[in-house]
């Protein structure tokens, strides 16, 4: 991880604000999904990148039943025998 030189305190709540140059960097908007992970000693956030729950593919995403899938899994799922 690198660090950039960067503190923030924690409010009451548990919140921390995002600097903006970062989330210009990033293109993090208000509303904008935000991951976080426990990573070793840290904690890490990242942008929420949607992703298929089948291969983990992140293009060609699309949701069927609020489930992320893949082009690619859908058209191997439509093409699969049925028994």
């Amino acid at each position: 991880m690198k660090a950039i030189g960067i503190v923030r305190k924690l409010d009451r709540l548990g919140r921390i604000v995002i600097p903006m140059e970062l989330r210009r960097t990033y293109d993090l908007q208000i509303g904008s999904p935000v991951e976080i992970f426990v990573d070793g000693r840290g904690i890490v956030l990242r942008k929420h990148q949607p992703y298929c729950i089948f291969c983990g593919e992140t293009e060609d995403i699309m949701q069927i039943h609020e489930k992320n899938v893949c082009k690619a899994c859908l058209d191997a799922i439509r093409t699969y025998p049925l028994r």
